[in-house]
């Protein structure tokens, strides 16, 4: 076998490979998630900073009479 026919013999071989490879079926797509409810409550993180800012402003309103 000529070094010819090896090359033209390998490239085929590869070219089938990767045919075979790309004809396997991939992973499935993800599941589609669940909509989010509308009008979340309002977060706990939100409160305390309302919380803090009132405190601050009756604080600086009492320093400031």
């Amino acid at each position: 076998m000529t070094i010819h026919n090896k090359k033209i013999s390998t490239l085929i071989l590869l070219f089938i490979v990767g045919l075979v490879c790309n004809a396997q079926g991939g992973m499935p797509p993800a599941p589609v998630p669940p909509p989010k409810p509308v009008g979340l409550p309002i977060d706990g993180g939100v409160l305390v900073a309302a919380f803090f800012a009132l405190v601050y402003g009756v604080k600086k309103s009492l320093k400031t009479n």
